[in-house]
């Protein structure tokens, strides 16, 4: 870790990062991707912006050596299960999630164990070893659907995100078990503050993603994964739209939509708590090293690969 992290003090102030990095992009036949709640300067570098479902699709699809993914572990560790002959490097190992650090594998299959004969669904939002547990993965782009395709009577477990499992069962009418998880983010808004926000902004549609909690949902006039709420935002007639999700997306929406205003729904707390501060953690710096480096590199046993990779593959042949 140490070498790791005088590594990063050797950059040249002087470099044109942007051109070095589309010079190593050329040279290591390299594809960066990145999440929509990555800083914009780090989005303006990628060759392809999505949600999870995007990104994974993209990482099946692609035909470069190296991936550096500008997302969160769990992100690049499904690149990895998709591509393993591929370099698949992350610029901050320390980029982790809530979600899949409260979902610790022994306890998910402890878990599991109380209730035989079930199906699990597990948000793609978790690690490795709870995605090899699984029956089936979703993201926040497809969950529904993919809850809808389990035949009735059957039970359903649905980890670990608790505030998207209960929109679901809101949605399907399906009576699942939830792994009692959150998001560190999506947790964080204020009923209180939004409603002052619309007050002062009373012909603004609050638009908000499924990880919220109810009462931030029930106050939003369209709830959907981070992508159906970048075309819904451009989309929609309004011209004010208050934002429920973390606010790196507004970066795409400001691009699709100049003319428009985007408010960031505001946390409880006087913080900037609506951003991912895991997420947050990729820079440019860090990613001209990820390239120059190929590191810091995701690698997995091959056992793990292939049981993780079956309930990935069956989601994306749903989708």
């Amino acid at each position: 870790m140490e070498q790791a992290v005088r590594s990063r003090s050797d950059i040249d102030p002087a470099l044109d990062l942007e051109a070095e990095i589309k010079r190593l992009k050329v040279e290591r036949n390299a594809v960066i991707l990145a999440h929509y709640y990555q800083d914009g300067e780090v989005q303006d570098l990628a060759d392809h912006i999505g949600d999870s479902l995007q990104l994974a699709q993209a990482a099946k699809k692609t035909d470069a050596d190296v991936i550096v993914f500008c997302g969160v572990h769990f992100m690049a560790e499904t690149a990895k299960i998709l591509n393993p002959t591929r370099t698949v490097v992350i610029p901050d190992l320390e980029a982790g999630c809530s979600l899949a650090a409260g979902c610790p594998v022994d306890k998910f299959r402890a878990w599991q164990a109380k209730y035989p004969g079930s199906v699990t669904i597990s948000y793609i939002n978790c690690s490795a070893e709870v995605k090899a547990a699984s029956d089936l993965i979703c993201t926040s782009s497809n969950a529904e659907k993919l809850v809808r395709s389990i035949p009735d009577g059957t039970r359903i477990l649905f980890g670990p995100d608790k505030n998207l499992g209960r929109y679901l069962v809101e949605k399907t009418g399906r009576d699942m078990v939830l792994w009692q998880g959150s998001c560190i983010v999506h947790e964080t808004f204020s009923e209180k503050k939004l409603i002052g926000i619309k007050t002062r902004h009373p012909n603004a549609e609050i638009i908000a993603h499924p990880e919220c909690e109810t009462a931030i949902l029930r106050m939003s006039s369209f709830i959907g994964s981070t992508s159906a709420l970048l075309k819904y935002a451009v989309e929609s007639p309004c011209q004010e739209l208050i934002v429920a999700t973390e606010s790196g997306i507004l970066h795409q929406m400001e691009k699709a939509a100049p003319h428009k205003t985007f408010i960031p729904a505001p946390p409880n707390a006087n913080c900037a708590c609506n951003e991912c501060p895991f997420m947050r953690l990729n820079t440019p710096e860090k990613l001209y090293l990820a390239l120059r480096d190929l590191s810091p590199e995701i690698t997995m046993s091959e056992e793990l690969r292939l049981a993780a990779l079956k309930p990935i593959e069956r989601m994306l042949a749903l989708s």
